[in-house]
């Protein structure tokens, strides 16, 4: 086993019994896989070495009952350094610890423990004493395990409280999402609602003005028909003309006519004109046709009668 890395020569030389001395062979690092070989090594001593910390894996060898790192450089112990449960003496002078892992407090097999010579928080090193004999370092074990349990029950509580405190946080922010949907929804029924109420005004006055616009439509033909009814007085039936009136009517008219142009070609100077003495001679010849024509006669004085 070479000095630096814990290698070259067989751990088993090293072996006694369940002892195995690793002390002053100038370590820089454990050879963890090499003690894991050996179950029976329960008794390990790396004092005085060069020894600055302690791999992860070393607190794999739970096998150790009793452990010896005094004298070294160590400042500080593996996080899981309480999965050596088995653990019951545990020698810790002269290094460079200022404080424990929480784990510490899992070693509950242990009995005996030697914290001297190390700058250590204030309240741990109160906590320790002095461990000058036997019963001082049993003393030591048994109040530094108490000190290291309320340390983890204390963190338990704030990790407890922290976690409960997130819980709450949590059901705090989910129960403002629940009410913040809810409020959405019962603004989206509200807008819908009111959407809803707008188209019915809307329907409502339509069919309104629908209603309306048929009932004007309807009233005006009455209004129409009714004034003409009401207003003209009745008239008397008028008689319808008889074909014979109208007959009479242009006869008259015409006759009329006549005897403005006899009346005007006899009276006047115009009576040496040549119309006029066509116009003479052709009322001579119709005066006696007249008078010689019975119906026609007939005729003017049943007219004449009514």
């Amino acid at each position: 086993m070479s000095r630096g890395g814990g290698k070259g020569l067989s751990l088993k030389d090293k072996l006694d019994g369940n002892e195995l001395d690793l002390s002053l062979c100038d370590l820089n690092e454990v050879p963890v896989r090499e003690l894991a070989a050996l179950p029976k090594a329960t008794i390990l001593d790396l004092s005085c070495n060069n020894l600055i910390s302690l791999p992860s894996d070393f607190c794999s060898l739970m096998h150790l009952v009793k452990l010896d790192l005094s004298k070294n450089r160590l400042q500080q112990l593996p996080l899981d350094f309480g999965r050596l449960v088995n653990l019951q003496h545990l020698d810790l002078l002269n290094n460079r610890l200022v404080t424990l892992p929480v784990s510490f407090a899992q070693l509950k097999n242990l009995k005996w423990l030697d914290l001297k010579d190390n700058p250590l928080d204030p309240v741990l090193a109160k906590v320790a004493g002095d461990c000058l004999d036997e019963k001082q370092c049993k003393q030591a074990a048994v109040r530094v395990l108490q000190h290291m349990k309320a340390i983890q029950s204390e963190q338990d509580r704030q990790r407890q409280r922290k976690l409960q405190a997130e819980r709450e946080m949590e059901k705090k922010r989910e129960a403002e999402q629940r009410a913040k949907e809810a409020q959405e929804r019962e603004l989206r029924k509200r807008e819908k609602a009111e959407e809803k109420e707008r188209r019915r005004r809307e329907y409502d006055a339509q069919k309104a003005a629908k209603q309306e616009m048929e009932k004007k439509t309807k009233k005006e033909p009455v209004q129409t028909r009714k004034p003409a009814s009401s207003s003209r007085p009745p008239q008397p039936p008028r008689h319808k003309p008889s074909w014979s009136r109208s007959v009479l009517r242009v006869l008259l008219f015409v006759l009329f006519c006549i005897l403005c142009t006899v009346a005007a070609c006899k009276l006047t100077e115009l009576q040496r004109q040549p119309l006029c003495v066509s116009v003479n001679t052709l009322y001579g010849d119709v005066v006696a046709a007249l008078q010689n024509h019975k119906t026609l006669q007939n005729m003017l004085q049943h007219n004449s009668q009514q």
